[in-house]
């Protein structure tokens, strides 16, 4: 089992120091820009990365914090508070999410979006591998829920990705052992699940946020206050 989860050797160089951070800030800017102009996003940050001269690890995480004022303006709006949580149905973005509160908890850098979303730089690469964070992630997760008084937690998993059947059995016995109210799902194509779906959506992928009805900012809740290495715009 890998020991943490997120950060690489080059992470302070490239995200650490202040003339990174200010170069970063301006490329997520120009390439905000750029989409609410119409840029595609692959292009847009190929602009803005290549101005800066910004590596392919800086650039994914510009992609991640950039975005067009419309669709932030759209997300903002559909986005709910925690006290509105109460009885809902939740719809979760099972890998998204853990993996993410994995390198929270490994204290890699996280990167805060244009639209207030929380992302990092872990990637699956069809395959999912547990960490000495993950049992704690999953247990956050299920204690926040649980305090908010949510009525039902549907999670979705990639179905292709490696271990993911592992996965389900993991949150399905964690959920027996705690009284949570969970089901959990294996979907070809879960993004599409997820944003066709009329339950609370808890995610940080812009692609499913710019089309579900409703979501969550759940990341924002289990970030710890003065976190080191969060990368803002």
């Amino acid at each position: 089992m890998p020991k943490n989860r997120g950060k690489e050797g080059s992470d302070d160089r490239l995200f650490g120091q202040e003339f990174m951070l200010r170069k970063i800030k301006e490329a997520v800017y120009d390439m905000s820009f750029l989409l609410e102009r119409g840029y595609g996003e692959a292009s847009s940050c190929e602009l803005a990365g290549n101005r800066y001269k910004l590596n392919k690890r800086q650039q994914q995480a510009i992609k991640g914090m950039s975005a067009a004022v419309s669709a932030i303006k759209s997300r903002k709006e559909k986005q709910i508070s925690k006290e509105n949580l109460i009885g809902k149905e939740i719809i979760i973005d099972g890998f998204n999410q853990i993996i993410l509160l994995e390198s929270i908890l490994s204290n890699a850098y996280i990167f805060e979006g244009k639209d207030g979303a929380y992302r990092d730089l872990s990637s699956l690469h069809g395959t999912y591998k547990s960490v000495n964070q993950t049992e704690e992630a999953i247990r956050l997760i299920g204690d926040f829920f649980q305090k908010y008084k949510v009525k039902k937690v549907v999670w979705v998993f990639d179905q292709p990705v490696s271990n993911s059947g592992r996965m389900k059995t993991k949150l399905l016995t964690i959920a027996e052992k705690h009284d949570y109210n969970w089901d959990v799902i294996l979907e070809n194509n879960p993004d599409k699940v997820i944003a066709n779906n009329e339950f609370v959506a808890i995610t940080s992928d812009a692609w499913i946020l710019d089309r579900v009805p409703i979501w969550f900012n759940l990341i924002a809740e289990l970030l710890p206050k003065n976190y080191k290495t969060l990368v803002s715009c």
